[in-house]
């Protein structure tokens, strides 16, 4: 172990040592020769050596500075410190809240680390990468530094904007500093973890032709990757490679993906219900916070949301909190905290009062006809307040967690679009532009439903990957057809829906022309008091 660690250092400082070998040799030869002639010539020899030594150290430094730089990349090729201990680390699996199955998959690369002689005994080999796919915010870095951690083994950390350059090749002097370096700190520690950070901007798919050499900086960058994790060299050492990425896996290149390279993959998803709980209440443990707050309510409305979005959230709400003056958050610091971050900061304009009445019949169609019709969201709130650019909208959440939707919840969707134009028709008999996002929004839903999904009465195909100059006009104008026509019995429907439940459009106009806002127990309020009133 001693004798790697100075070859490690001569090795990394055999310039330095050269450099100040040379230094003390041209000192001591020079001081020999003078003291071999007369007093008058050795003042006069010093003298003009004295005079001339700033000029002729300045063309040197020069000289020997943009020699380096143009043939050897010089600084450019430089990575800022990017070594990491484990025992700084320090991020245990125990502390990774949620990601079960993604800790086990990682848990076995640890092992590995661990028990690499064990493996090589039996003839199997170490893996050389771990590819970390998923939304970002998941938790990809914070599972590559739990697996050095548990490891022991020290962690270099880099993002893939880190090796892109104007200049060609000096991406791929870094890839290869950051693998000798890798490889000399397993040598001395047992083993070393890469984890390179946003691999997509260096691991897309290579442009093989390119007319204008815009891609050959990646394209050699790549390359240096590629052959680095093939280990075409003479020292066995233990380095596993961690890339992650929140792009599509199709988008890398394949010789990234082959066996030999980053062979295991690890999905890094968003957590279940049961584990927003357990982020939810190990972020709001770090705040003060009023103890009535229903954790498992919070976790059912966060549907989809990540720990990262979790976070901001608590520490949203906490601010909040304090420019209210309160000493800890409550539930309606949170709630507000999630209006804000997904809607934006609320804000009054001035509106004629028959612009803000046809506003509120707009999102009150909306409202009635998604929390009366729609089987996979429900109501979070609905404002009349200026929020994003938008004069109204009514904020939805999913009921469950659900991963495909079904051609009832496509119709749904574009009923709850169009319902707000039906409604504003329906009272003023007329229409607004305020319509254009709801419009383009059902347009969108219905044109894909019958375009891509076959959803349509006559095919049952994706044209999406037909050229358009290959389908017929005939099929066309029969899917155009097709389309228009959900459209428009969507419309019907909502239009019967709203007409049947018209005094409730009213109260809630009613409302919200007082409040501006209601939150969802003051929306089931009023539908359960309807109820009642029918029953």
């Amino acid at each position: 172990m001693f004798w790697n660690k100075i070859k490690i250092f001569i090795k990394r400082n055999w310039i330095a040592i050269t450099i100040s070998v040379l230094i003390i040799i041209s000192i001591i030869l020079p001081l020999f020769y003078l003291s071999t002639i007369e007093a008058n010539t050795r003042r006069y020899i010093i003298g003009i050596n004295m005079a001339s030594m700033p000029w002729m150290l300045i063309q040197t430094i020069i000289f020997v500075g943009l020699l380096y730089f143009l043939h050897f990349g010089g600084g450019f090729s430089k990575f800022k410190k990017t070594k990491i201990k484990a025992e700084n680390v320090n991020v245990r699996f125990s502390e990774i809240i949620g990601l079960e199955q993604a800790k086990r998959e990682a848990w076995e690369v640890v092992q590995l680390i661990k028990d690499r002689k064990k493996v090589k005994r039996i003839g199997g080999k170490i893996i050389k990468g771990v590819l970390l796919i998923g939304p970002p915010g998941c938790g990809k870095t914070m599972l590559a530094k739990a697996v050095a951690t548990e490891s022991g083994v020290p962690l270099l950390s880099v993002a893939g904007s880190e090796f892109v350059e104007i200049f060609v090749g000096v991406g791929a002097s870094r890839v290869r500093k950051l693998f000798s370096q890798a490889r000399d700190i397993a040598k001395i520690h047992g083993g070393c973890i890469i984890f390179i950070d946003e691999l997509e901007v260096i691991g897309r798919r290579r442009i093989l032709y390119d007319a204008f050499g815009g891609g050959s900086e990646t394209n050699s960058t790549q390359n240096q990757l590629l052959v680095e994790m093939d280990g075409l060299n003479d020292e066995d050492v233990n380095v596993v490679v961690f890339g992650a990425t929140n792009a599509i896996e199709d988008i890398l290149d394949e010789a990234l993906l082959r066996p030999g390279r980053f062979d295991r993959k690890i999905f890094v998803g968003r957590p279940n219900l049961f584990e927003r709980e357990q982020i939810f209440a190990y972020y709001l443990s770090k705040i003060k916070y009023d103890p009535s707050i229903d954790i498992p309510r919070l976790a059912r409305k966060a549907v989809y949301k990540t720990p990262a979005e979790i976070e901001n959230i608590v520490k949203e709400a906490a601010l909040i909190a304090a420019r209210n003056n309160r000493e800890m958050v409550i539930y309606e610091d949170i709630v507000a905290a999630i209006e804000r971050i997904e809607l934006g900061f609320a804000h009054k304009i001035v509106m004629t009062e028959q612009e803000r009445n046809l506003t509120a019949y707009h999102e009150a169609g909306h409202l009635v006809v998604l929390y009366l019709t729609h089987p996979t969201r429900d109501v979070f709130k609905v404002s009349i307040l200026n929020r994003g650019g938008l004069l109204g909208v009514v904020h939805s959440i999913p009921k469950d967690e659900l991963y495909t939707q079904n051609r009832e919840s496509l119709l749904a969707s574009i009923r709850v679009s169009v319902s707000g134009y039906v409604c504003e028709k329906i009272k003023y008999q007329t229409t607004s532009d305020g319509s254009n996002e709801d419009l383009k929004n059902a347009t969108a839903i219905a044109h894909k439903m019958i375009w891509e999904l076959g959803m349509g009465e006559n095919y049952v195909a994706n044209f999406s990957v037909v050229p358009k100059n290959a389908i017929s006009p005939e099929i066309t104008t029969k899917l155009n057809t097709e389309m228009l026509d959900i459209i428009k019995n969507e419309m019907d429907e909502a239009e019967k829906i709203l007409r049947k439940n018209w005094e409730i459009v009213e109260e809630f106009v009613r409302l919200l022309l007082k409040k501006d806002e209601l939150e969802y127990d003051e929306i089931v309020e009023v539908f359960e008091s309807y109820k009642k009133k029918l029953s």
